[in-house]
């Protein structure tokens, strides 16, 4: 049954197709913009195409930050010689930040490593443009890691900075990449203290503007952002399903999320996890599968900045008292698929690891404890639902991620059919064999 599966997806996918059209003729799917509710027109009609029995939208409320316009960033200093430098820096604002207004920021810059550092030098910040130049870390294999270490930077970081008076932050992008594309993603403020700006800058920019720093040099910084949030929009989750032969009140979830950063066209994040998701329904539904379970793919609404559409579908489905049997989800990129990680229990796993020849021949080497993902969290922890994740290989994500070359062009066709006949594999063992 698996190989009959990795023919169609092979021979006769859409998974590429499919988010070609998603990215070149909607693109950025920030939420609550018209590219949003565009988005969700794509995910009905491709639903529908796909062989749902049928599908629908789940309204809910979602915040719709707007970046308001181009982000500029520029430095001043004196060189060795004393001759006045002007600099352009490539920025993003951070999601969810406050801009400068129209005047902008213009103050000194204070080079910061860490919080550490931050907490030593708190009398020197009043005043002051903070750069934290915390670094995206190498010696870890799994990219993620590095992905969870430095984001505190992204989440946490202006508010720690305005603790201490400081008027702007600036941070070094969350990426190993060997570019200068600035990486944007939500940022938290602490409503104890003032929203400051902020942004992300290209590591070129970084390296350049820590090692003058570095130097002794002063460096007068001028910053303008515009980013400012609209009243929240009317968005919704997209489901479609196949009904369950035997048991068609017992449901299996498989989503990514619809929603995406402006600068690009979320090819990787998460454009991949949609189309492997629809490609899931179509594969089953084409080899004539019929399955014992209602299977139901959702293209989540508001994951990036609000999770506002995981904690909708998993609020509703407590309301009807339905019984979620599992769930899994793809957002970490369309990339060659490496593992799946489970979170589940033991006697669950158990039975899972039984599986693990069957994927082999697929790309699919392990079955890992703990896994899952920010959209199917509230599952989780509404229904104790078992949740897997897909876990494609990270070396290259984070050099897309909410960055403006997370585009169609930087998706192989190849790689990410692997993706979706893996997690059809997954859902049709869990499906068939139960947990």
């Amino acid at each position: 049954m698996i190989r009959k599966i990795a023919d169609e997806i092979l021979a006769n996918g859409k998974t590429y197709d499919n988010l070609r059209v998603l990215c070149k003729t909607v693109g950025g799917r920030l939420a609550g913009s018209p590219q949003m509710l565009k988005a969700e027109d794509w995910g009905v009609k491709t639903l529908k195409e796909a062989g749902a029995d049928q599908v629908w939208l789940q309204e809910c409320k979602v915040p719709y930050w707007d970046r308001g316009g181009k982000d500029v960033a520029t430095i001043n200093y004196k060189d060795d010689k004393g001759k006045g430098l002007k600099e352009n820096l490539d920025i993003l604002a951070l999601g969810n930040s406050m801009g400068t207004g129209a005047k902008g920021v213009n103050a000194q810059v204070i080079l910061i490593n860490n919080f550490d550092e931050l907490e030593k030098r708190k009398d020197e910040v009043k005043g002051k443009i903070v750069f934290y130049n915390y670094p995206f870390n190498p010696r870890y294999v799994q990219t993620f890691r590095a992905y969870g270490e430095s984001g505190a930077y992204r989440r946490s970081g202006p508010s720690r900075a305005a603790k201490y008076g400081a008027v702007a932050v600036l941070i070094r992008s969350m990426s190993g990449s060997t570019d200068n594309n600035p990486h944007t993603g939500s940022t938290a403020y602490d409503s104890a203290y003032a929203k400051i700006p902020c942004a992300a800058m290209g590591l070129r920019d970084a390296d350049k503007l820590s090692k003058i720093l570095e130097s002794g040099k002063q460096v007068q910084g001028y910053l303008k952002t515009m980013g400012h949030f609209n009243p929240d929009a009317t968005g919704h989750n997209v489901i479609g399903e196949l009904k369950g032969s035997e048991f068609p009140d017992e449901y299996i979830t498989v989503g990514g999320h619809l929603d995406s950063w402006d600068p690009a066209e979320g090819a990787h994040d998460d454009g991949a996890g949609c189309v492997h998701s629809i490609e899931v329904l179509r594969a089953l539904k084409a080899i004539g599968y019929k399955p014992r379970r209602t299977i139901r793919v959702v293209l989540f609404a508001n994951e990036e900045n609000g999770l506002r559409g995981g904690n909708k579908y998993a609020e509703e489905a407590k309301a009807k008292g339905e019984k979620h049997y599992f769930a899994l989800e793809s957002d970490a990129g369309g990339f060659t698929p490496r593992a799946f990680g489970f979170t589940v229990k033991k006697e669950q796993m158990d039975k899972i690891k039984t599986w693990a020849d069957l994927f082999k021949p697929y790309g699919v080497s392990d079955l890992t404890e703990g896994g899952g993902g920010a959209d199917i969290g509230p599952l989780g922890r509404t229904f104790n639902t078992p949740l897997a994740g897909l876990v494609p290989d990270s070396q290259r994500y984070f050099d897309l991620h909410h960055a403006r070359n997370d585009v169609f062009e930087n998706v192989n066709r190849r790689e990410l059919e692997l993706g979706a006949l893996n997690m059809a594999a997954l859902i049709y063992l869990v499906d068939k064999y139960g947990l």
